[in-house]
This record gives structure tokens, sequence and C-alpha cells, in this order.
């Protein structure tokens, strides 16, 4: 079998590579580090070759010296026609279209900001659509009970609300532990030990409690009700539920709005309960409060009204990060990044809600149910 050679010959100051023998995979294979360097030390600007004393080859010695030629035919080249068509299929696969630059318009900034409004108005718009939407159905399902999708609803209400109590149960403990440990430490300074009911009770009940638990759903729940839409709108399960004329709100966003109003308000009040207990333990190990000192006293610092409005914090809480992650699951593309960036975008967006609205709520709740 003959093997793939190379050979310099120089006529009258012209520098002519003359390459004869099989270039292919068999006998390329295992010299191919050498004859890549040959053919690097032979390849001259101003150098010819000679190919037609090749008897075979195939695209891997092709592709030693298509390197070896810079990615391109060199000028003077003597090669059989069936061989050169073997170059220009490498050719035509290994072009790469070169970025053009284009000029900079002074109005770039601008053209910027106007696209990213354009765009936040898009989803406004989109996002007032599904209110408006959930609207509707709310009104169907009161005037039409019997189309009720209950099944669903109860199913939300199981993977959104029973399974996300142990987690919320133990960030709870955590924060009321840290919240009366931290508070403590300060106390003690100043010999207002007692004061730690107001401090732990008023923190938990009104603002940490409604706050943490829903940036964990948001987290956990709206995540996964975002990518449920998702890969039901990759593999084209949205668009199948149309054709048969099934309602894509009242059957998709619909029990997933109303499951998280109704467990959201639930989550709150058992987080709660859990974080008082874990700051009313911290408080008898640090300051030695008793435990009936601690529940004789939290009523009556704390008012009633402070858990109405940490429940209705929760209500609200959940209608927007429901609806967020339902915006942003029906805005998936059939692709795997659409998917990843929209679940992504679901859980930034929904805790940034949740932190705007317990602004407001904060603002509009300023002088009630502070004690006197």
């Amino acid at each position: 079998m003959s093997i793939a050679r190379i050979e310099l010959v120089v006529r009258d100051d012209e520098r002519v590579v003359r390459l004869t023998g099989l270039w292919t995979l068999a006998t390329t294979s295992h010299g191919a580090t050498g004859l890549a360097a040959e053919l690097k030390d032979a390849a001259q600007p101003d150098a010819g070759w000679d190919c037609l004393g090749l008897e075979a080859i195939d695209s891997a010695g092709a592709m030693l010296l298509w390197r070896a030629w810079g990615r391109r035919l060199p000028e003077l080249l003597l090669i059989r026609p069936e061989h050169r068509r073997v170059f220009e299929r490498i050719e035509a696969a290994d072009h790469e279209p070169r970025p053009v630059s284009a000029p900079i318009s002074p109005l770039h900034g601008v053209i910027v900001i106007g696209s990213a409004t354009i765009g936040i108005g898009r989803h406004v718009a989109d996002f007032l659509a599904l209110i408006g939407q959930f609207g509707l159905n709310l009104v169907h399902v009161v005037r039409f009970p019997a189309d009720l999708p209950r099944r669903e609803i109860s199913a939300n209400l199981y993977k959104s609300g029973v399974r996300a109590m142990p987690v919320t149960a133990l960030v709870g403990f955590l924060i009321g532990v840290v919240l009366s440990y931290l508070s403590a430490l300060q106390l003690k300074q100043f010999g207002a030990d007692i004061f730690i009911v107001n401090i732990i009770g008023l923190g938990i009940v009104r603002e940490l409690g409604p706050v943490l638990v829903a940036i964990l759903v948001a987290g956990r729940s709206g995540s996964a009700m975002t990518a449920q839409l998702g890969v039901m709108r990759v593999t084209e399960e949205i668009d199948a539920l149309a054709t048969m004329g099934v309602q894509r709100g009242l059957r998709l966003v619909f029990p997933k709005v109303v499951a998280l109003i109704v467990a959201l308000p639930l989550l709150v009040l058992w987080s709660t309960a859990i974080a008082l207990i874990g700051g009313m333990v911290s408080a008898q190990v640090q300051l030695d409060i008793s435990y009936g000192f601690f529940f004789q006293t939290l009523p009556r610092v704390v008012p009633a009204a402070n858990l109405w409005i940490g429940l209705a914090k929760g209500a609200v809480f959940g209608m927007f990060i429901a609806l967020v992650a339902c915006h942003f699951g029906l805005r998936v593309r059939p692709n795997t990044e659409s998917l990843s960036s929209n679940t992504t975008a679901s859980v930034v967006s929904a805790i940034t809600v949740v932190i705007i609205l317990d602004a407001f709520f904060a603002i509009a709740t300023r002088g009630i149910g502070l004690p006197m």
C-alpha cells in the first residue's frame, strides 16, 4: 500500500511541492502530526502544488492539506478534477460569514432604552390581559359552578400548600430563633428583656412571616408552574387543548391562581406559628422568659389586626405569584433555552413583585394594628 509522500522540487527558483501516494485516513492517521509539520514547512506563499500524483484522497487527507493551505486553495495548484471537488466541498462547509460591524449610531442609547421600554410595555400589557382573563373566568365559574375545575385546584393545593409545609416550618423556626437571639443581645444592654415579645410578635406576624413564605413559594411553586406551562408549550399540549376547544385560562391558569390564593395565607399562618415557637424557645434560653409570660403578653402587644394584615398579604402575594408564573410560562417558545430563561425570569419577577406589594401594604396599613 502506497503511503502519503511529500517531495519539494526547486526549478529555476520556483518551489513546487509534489504530493504522491494515498492520502486517506488509513495512511495519514498514524503520522498525521509529522505530515502536518512537513506541510507547514513546505507551504510557502510562492510555492506551487502538484497533486497530479495522488492515487486517492479522502476527507481526512484533504483536511491536512486544507489546514496547511490556510483554509483556501493555493493559486498554483495542479490537481485532478475529481480530487478538486473534494476540496470544493470542504471549502463550502468551512465557509463562515465574517461578522459585519455596523456603525454605531449616535442614537444608539435611545434605541436601546426604547427597545427595553417596548419590551416592558408588552410584558405589562400581557400581564394585565392575564388578570382580566382570570376575572372573566372567575365570573364564569360563579355563574356556572359546574365548570369549576375542582380536581386541578385540589392538585395545586396539595403541590403548592401541603408539600411546602416542611420547608416553611423549618425556615420559620430558624428565623424565629435568629430574630430572638439578635434582639436579646441588644435588649440585655438596656434591661428591656420583656420587649422581646413585642419585637418577635410584630416582626414575624406582620412582616417576616408573609414575606418569607411568599419568597419560598415563589422559588418553589412559582418556578414549577412556569416550567409546567413551558413544557406544555414546547410539547404543543397547549395548542392541542385549544384545538379541542378547552379554555386555556380556565383549565391551566385559574386553578393555579385560586390554589395559591387559598394556600399561601394558610402557609403564612403555619410558618408564623412555628416562627413564634422558635422565638419563644430562644427567648427562654437567652433571657429566661417563661413560656407562660410569652403567651400572656403576645395578644396584648400584638393586636389581632396584625394577623389579619399578614393573612391578607398572603392572599395577595399568592395571587400575584401565580399570575407571574403563568405569565412567563405562557410566553415560553418551543425551545429549551426559552424555557430556562423564562423560568429564571419568573422567579426573579415574582420575588420583586412581592417586595413591591409589601412596601405598598406597609404604607397603606401604617396606622393599623400598632399598639398604643
